[in-house]
């Protein structure tokens, strides 16, 4: 049985980590609040883009080099985690169905573009080629970020260098929930039109023409894409990583009551032990 100064010392240290988990979980709790505005706000632009690509495609005949789908296996994938741990499971999760993923004959010759540092370490030990890495970039997403990651995986679309490009990353359900999503980034895949209204087909006036506003449309659109993927995993992070502090908040004080009792009865048997030797001792010095 362990002594009492053991049993304060380890009480006392169990406290501490009570407390850093305890001003993690607020701290988490605050970047969450600006992550999740973050990624509310770009959700709009987002999906009026793909309305206006859907309508745009409809009444053209024109096509675009990012719209057309090739024979070959050569691929990338950009797998988004986060920067830090002390988050649960958020990371391993999403890499192991990364690696469940690669292993499939559909991504036999695929390359990894590896944003955040656990994605990075986890892949610079594995057998798949990183041609790419960005390991602070969750951490701080700045504005220019996604429009960073997009021109780079479109400069090697075009060029021939792959032929589809992937993107795997945590989409934030909401505080206690996310879910991996592996989505395709290029070829883009063309917008699907609403049915089921009444109204007539509309014409419009293209200024410019329709040529020209789907080539400046259609690079926006990759370049949305994945940054609504940087969003939303800075978001998701912050749910898992304040959903994990308060479950070790929780442990800890539940360890520290189960401490407490244990250095009371130690303390007890250690008093208990003293008085029957004093005793003892009293009736041996009266006989």
């Amino acid at each position: 049985m362990p002594s009492t100064n053991d049993l304060r010392r380890r009480i006392r240290s169990v406290k501490g980590t009570q407390q850093i988990t305890k001003a993690m979980k607020m701290v988490a709790a605050a970047k969450l609040r600006r992550a999740q505005q973050r990624m509310t706000e770009a959700r709009p632009y987002a999906d009026a883009l793909t309305r206006v690509l859907a309508s745009l495609a409809s009444r053209t005949e024109h096509s675009h080099p990012l719209l057309e789908s090739r024979a070959g296996g050569r691929s990338w994938l950009v797998v988004v985690t986060s920067d830090k741990g002390l988050c649960g499971s958020f990371n391993a999760n999403l890499l192991r169905g990364a690696e469940r993923e690669l292993r499939d004959e559909a991504f036999a010759d695929t390359s990894i573009v590896a944003v955040g540092r656990k994605a990075s370490d986890f892949f610079r030990r594995r057998d798949w080629e990183l041609i790419h890495e960005e390991r602070d970039m969750i951490s701080n997403i700045g504005p220019d970020d996604g429009a960073k990651l997009g021109q780079m995986c479109i400069k090697a679309f075009e060029s021939g260098q792959v032929d589809n490009v992937w993107v795997m990353y945590n989409r934030f359900i909401n505080l206690i929930r996310h879910e991996s999503v592996l989505e395709r980034v290029l070829p883009i895949e063309a917008p699907k039109v609403e049915t089921g209204t009444d109204q007539p087909a509309v014409d419009y006036l293209y200024e410019p023409d329709a040529e020209g506003l789907l080539g400046a449309l259609l690079p926006r659109q990759v370049e949305v894409q994945l940054r609504r993927a940087l969003y939303e995993t800075s978001a998701a992070e912050q749910a898992a990583r304040m959903t994990a502090m308060g479950a070790a908040t929780k442990n800890a004080g539940e360890m520290i009551d189960a401490l407490t009792l244990l250095y009371n009865r130690t303390r007890q048997a250690a008093i208990t032990k003293e008085l029957i030797e004093i005793v003892s001792g009293a009736q041996a010095l009266g006989e």
